[in-house]
């Protein structure tokens, strides 16, 4: 999933525009296929084992990351916010339990549908958290997107249910892992902004993860690999891509990634992309638009 290090890497100025934009595309349809990977493993195996896998490749990336930082990895990954890092981590580990659960009760594309307005959330809770002075016009953005909410899980009209709350719940959770993010990366690099939650993450999974782990089908080996290859190649991407390009030039082609999903789960999973859920992504997107170039112009 590309959450994971949307608030965490970000360079001072562009290199190569052109050059960031493909990367980020690429990025984001690695993270879809990773989604897809996960439901289908999520559905063979429970989600607790399949999201340790998950962390036992993005751990090794960013360990191997540390070791070959030109200051050494001591350096590279002190940090004087553990604290901040450690809630970081838990809160990412239980947003993507969340959010792969979800993809096996409700589909790819309905959680990812609703997970849309996570960037609205960061935008609100960067007033009581940050301090920030949120705009009119930014409030009305985050009111919006959640009328697109709402109308995807239309409350009231016999088709809701408890399931659906599960990627509504992962895109609080995330956000609030942003908005701390944000916080600790204030003073201080990135890469320990990145490191400490794939250690802590790692752990955390590794600890209920191990308890319940399920014997591995041969058929299944290979997709695992997959899998796992998916996880490192899809953080490659979006470091490579932050290295040519400031995070707000390209934050827009994020959203391209409800597209990639939405083929996998119609054409992979044969899900259904009622018109309910069309409209209310699209307005959710849409107002999350509005609130990024809100964001720039402040």
């Amino acid at each position: 999933m590309l959450r994971g290090l949307l608030m965490t890497t970000v360079p001072a100025a562009s290199k190569n525009p052109r050059l960031g934009i493909l990367l980020m595309v690429a990025a984001v349809a690695t993270f879809a296929a990773q989604d897809g990977f996960s439901k289908a493993l999520a559905g063979q195996y429970n989600t607790l084992m399949v999201v340790m896998i998950r962390y036992w490749a993005f751990a090794a990336f960013v360990i191997l990351m540390a070791l070959r930082r030109p200051e050494g990895p001591r350096a590279a990954i002190r940090s004087a916010h553990l604290p901040a890092h450690l809630a970081r981590g838990t809160l990412l580990v239980a947003e993507i339990c969340l959010i792969v659960w979800g993809y096996t009760l409700i589909g790819l594309i309905e959680s990812h549908a609703v997970f849309a307005i996570c960037p609205l959330l960061i935008v609100a809770l960067s007033g009581p958290i940050l301090g920030e002075r949120l705009s009119w016009q930014r409030w009305a953005a985050v009111a919006v997107g959640m009328v697109g909410v709402l109308i995807i899980l239309r409350p009231g009209m016999g088709v809701f249910t408890w399931q659906a709350l599960l990627p509504l719940a992962s895109a609080f959770l995330f956000a609030l892992y942003s908005v701390l993010t944000r916080l600790a990366t204030r003073v201080e690099r990135t890469f320990p902004a990145l490191f400490w939650p794939a250690i802590v993450g790692v752990a955390l999974t590794t600890a209920i993860g191990l308890p319940n782990l399920q014997p591995i089908q041969p058929q299944h080996i290979a997709p695992i690999a997959i899998y796992s290859c998916l996880s490192i190649f899809s953080h490659w991407l979006l470091l490579k891509c932050y290295e040519q390009v400031e995070a707000a030039r390209v934050q827009p082609y994020a959203y391209l990634q409800i597209v990639f999903v939405t083929l996998i789960g119609l054409t992979v999973y044969n899900e259904r992309l009622s018109l309910p859920v069309a409209v209310g992504a699209a307005i959710v997107v849409a107002a999350g638009l509005y609130a990024l170039t809100q964001e720039r112009r402040r």
